[in-house]
């Protein structure tokens, strides 16, 4: 008898999920998936059944027997799951227009993944999170949380260092939009680009490239100094590369690298843009009210090509492809989130990575790149400090060490500068952050 293969999605309710049920129903062959429940909050029930019926109708269409389960019960949703995947977002995008906009009246960015929008997310996400892993221990053991919830790398970190769960793999777009937007430029079919890709989620670098099996690292790099080439990430643009500091790099950055090294170019870009159009948040609002309009129309049985446009574009490919990979065993190479296990020489053995690994059924197995290049090797080692310290501001509901995470980071400027972000920050955000206001429910 063939197993009943059951997926339960927390944060059912995403623009992002007919992504994931397109990828299902692609590769159905290699994934035979009985169930996939959709779970969500009360706070999101209209769109998962909204994003649940448009589910249903594109599995009717492929005519595959797999079972579409909408529920705000998490617990049920969880048992016996054999793989568990997490795209929510703590506080909606509400909470994400509060993380880009209130740093930038410091004159510091604001974003969702870096930074104090980075920080602010993490705390917010990584107690449930960990919940969620306290009712796997109990409902599924033996699943494999597969995380596409931001900051990735964070909470993959939280995961491995907080919980019990230690088949998890943190996921995320960039890696394969590196590789899709460099099979693009060099007009080649994706299948034979393959990137040495190691470093920390949104802050991952490309080694090496290759077509074919030739590196091809120069000319890409060449390619990239042009500034309409120096983005594959569709709320990262307009901005090119230094060519001399790319060719001195000599290593691939990710578009989250802007962020870093053109910090006072993005910092007034995010400000114009704020002031023009609002914020990255606020104009997804705009795109998501769009997309959930179309979503209703009982004709749609497809993934609506408008769904690009919201920046999570290769989700169901990336997060599909390695499900199936573990299923199958494939040992194919895929770039994820994972315990180093010493394959990065300078980040601890038992720390979240981002880095290219071998997909067995036994989880990924990390290649082993050796050092970082000492150009991006202390950067990188930075941004797992604040990683390693914001988890633990998570856990704690320690404001001390919540400031201490947004100071050691790059992006803010001073001490004073990240204690007053901090302040209205956790204010904003009190609903969310029980942990840090525990004593006043004395």
């Amino acid at each position: 008898m063939v197993k009943r293969l059951k997926v339960a999605t927390i944060g059912g309710g995403s623009s992002y999920t007919p992504e994931l049920v397109e990828g299902f129903i692609k590769r159905y062959d290699e994934f035979p998936i009985s169930e996939l429940w959709l779970v969500d909050i009360e706070a999101g029930k209209e769109k998962l059944e909204i994003v649940g019926e448009l589910a249903k109708r594109m599995v009717q269409k492929a005519g595959l027997p797999i079972e579409i389960h909408l529920t705000l019960d998490r617990r049920a949703a969880l048992k016996n799951a054999d793989f568990v995947t997490t795209q929510f977002r703590v506080g909606l995008l509400e909470a994400r227009a509060k993380d880009e906009r209130i740093p930038l009246k410091y004159g510091v960015l604001g974003q969702e993944t870096n930074g104090a929008g980075g920080l602010f997310k993490g705390l917010r996400t990584i107690p449930v999170i960990l919940g969620i892993c306290r009712d796997m221990e109990e409902l599924c053991p033996q699943a494999w949380l597969i995380n596409f919830t931001n900051p990735a790398g964070m909470v993959t970190e939280a995961v491995l260092r907080y919980s019990n769960i230690k088949k998890v793999v943190g996921l995320c777009n960039v890696p394969i939009g590196m590789e899709m937007g460099i099979a693009k430029l060099l007009d080649v079919e994706h299948s034979r680009v393959r990137i040495d890709f190691a470093g920390l989620n949104h802050m991952v670098y490309g080694l090496d490239v290759y077509v074919d099996g030739e590196s091809v690292k120069a000319q890409v790099i060449e390619f990239l100094t042009d500034p309409n080439n120096s983005s594959f990430v569709k709320n990262i643009q307009g901005i090119g590369w230094e060519p001399e500091f790319l060719k001195a790099l000599n290593v691939l950055p990710c578009p989250y690298h802007m962020y870093y090294y053109k910090t006072k170019e993005m910092v007034e870009k995010e400000i114009e843009s704020s002031k023009k159009e609002g914020t990255r948040a606020e104009v997804v609002q705009k795109l998501e009210k769009e997309l959930f309009e179309l979503y209703k129309d009982e004709n749609l049985d497809i993934k609506p090509p408008q769904l690009e446009k919201r920046g999570g574009a290769y989700y169901s490919d990336a997060a599909v492809r390695l499900i199936t990979s573990i299923y199958n065993d494939k040992g194919d190479i895929q770039p994820v989130n994972t315990m180093n296990c010493g394959a990065i020489a300078s980040i601890p053995y038992e720390s979240a990575v981002e880095v290219s690994c071998i997909i067995t059924k036994e989880g990924p197995k990390p290649i082993v790149v050796g050092d970082l290049p000492v150009p991006v090797r202390g950067l990188v080692q930075q941004i797992k400090s604040f990683e390693r310290v914001a988890a633990e501001a998570a856990v704690t509901g320690n404001y001390n060490t919540a400031l201490l995470a947004l100071t050691i980071n790059p992006l803010t400027p001073s001490d004073q500068i990240a204690k007053e972000i901090v302040d209205e920050m956790l204010e904003a955000h009190h609903e969310y952050l029980p942990q840090f206001f525990k004593e006043a429910k004395v």
